[in-house]
């Protein structure tokens, strides 16, 4: 690798604010809040609003959204278009 030119990569815990999971790893941010980890080193900590932990896809309570019901409801709403592109 060139010297100089990459950026510096160092470990930050970044902390879910909704179920408080954290996780270790490698970016480049920088953070003035840290957090002592279970190895016992003192890491800069990040809080995120959402993370792998509390994301519906990730934790299975993912909605599954009603797409021909959400057309209708447009449908109602608005009005359905003519055939030929004019209302």
């Amino acid at each position: 690798m060139k010297p100089g030119i990459h950026p510096d990569y160092h470990p930050v815990v970044f902390q879910d604010a909704s179920t408080g999971d954290a996780f270790l790893t490698r970016p480049t941010a920088t953070s003035e809040r840290t957090i002592e980890w279970s190895d016992g080193n003192t890491y800069p900590l990040f809080i995120v609003e959402i993370s792998s932990a509390s994301h519906p896809f990730w934790t299975g309570t993912q909605r599954v959204m009603d797409t021909a019901g959400q057309v209708e409801k447009f449908h109602r709403r608005y009005g359905k278009r003519a055939a030929g592109g004019k209302s």
